[in-house]
């Protein structure tokens, strides 16, 4: 098990940790297993959303850690179908049923659904939830900068995380500079760049073998070093455990410029609606 976990002060003063667990797609006893042996390995914070239909096996994952509940901590999203005030507030009360929790830890707009334009009301309806109590930190996933101006705008109340993808082909400069002057912690999904993992690019490679770690823990390295929160998922015990491994070397500027300047057009690996194809 990795220790001491660095955290995260967000900007309502709640902390996280520096590097969270990815669920999509784990489902099932499978699911469940591999999320226990996540929170063996020392992940506190676990990634999930309606869309996932996982929310059922992270709650059965948490009681069978044996943890107890305020040491672990859990996120869950808003689908985009959910954005009128009232449909956000029931889907805010189904999720805490169906985690089989009292309180959700950081609870996301999972996309603003922009041909809909109700984001506002979600946001309106996590505002007022976190008031009661039934969630503590707020943010959203996959805003621009015209959707979280617009919802800070309205509300008066900024976002504690912008969850998006970010990855050393999407290094995501503008919206981490937005993130940066907004007082937004930046979240990455698909923090490896899934199947386009940059693990023989020599900018990575080449770290690997300085400090004898794998590629996919210079990848970790970088996300901390840039303040980002990487939500990385296995289902697999070893790649787990080096995944959060990764607090015992550190990146000279000048790698981390490396790895930063592997960014390009075509680094994205989706696009339309992030809701049906993300991964994490």
């Amino acid at each position: 098990m990795v220790s001491d976990i660095p955290a995260y002060t967000l900007n309502d003063e709640n902390m996280v940790p520096a590097i969270g667990f990815g669920s999509y797609p784990l489902k099932g006893e499978d699911g469940t297993t591999a999320m226990v042996s996540a929170i063996e390995a020392g992940y506190r914070l676990l990634d999930t959303a309606v869309n996932y239909e996982n929310e059922a096996e992270v709650g059965e994952a948490m009681r069978r850690s044996g943890l107890p509940r305020e040491q672990l901590q859990v996120t869950t999203k808003i689908p985009g179908r959910h954005h009128g005030y009232d449909d956000a507030r029931t889907s805010i009360r189904t999720s805490l049923q169906t985690l089989g929790v009292d309180y959700i830890d950081l609870h996301l707009i999972h996309w603003p659904n922009p041909s809909v334009g109700k984001f506002r009301e979600a946001w309106r309806a996590l505002v007022d939830a976190r008031e009661e109590g039934l969630v503590k930190s707020i943010g959203v996933s996959n805003f621009t900068p015209e959707f979280l101006r617009a919802i800070i705008d309205d509300s008066g109340v900024t976002p504690a995380v912008n969850q998006i993808e970010l990855h050393p082909y999407f290094p995501q400069e503008q919206m981490r500079a937005v993130h940066a002057e907004l007082g937004i912690r930046t979240e990455a999904w698909s923090p490896m760049g899934k199947r386009q993992a940059p693990f023989t690019e020599d900018a990575v490679a080449a770290p690997a073998r300085a400090y004898d770690v794998s590629p996919g823990q210079v990848i970790m390295r970088w996300h901390y070093q840039l303040g980002s929160l990487p939500i990385p998922k296995s289902a697999t015990p070893k790649r787990q455990r080096a995944n959060l491994d990764v607090f015992g070397f550190e990146l000279s500027d000048a790698e981390m410029a490396a790895i930063t300047a592997l960014g390009r057009p075509d680094g994205r690996l989706f696009g339309g609606d992030p809701e049906t194809h993300e991964e994490m």
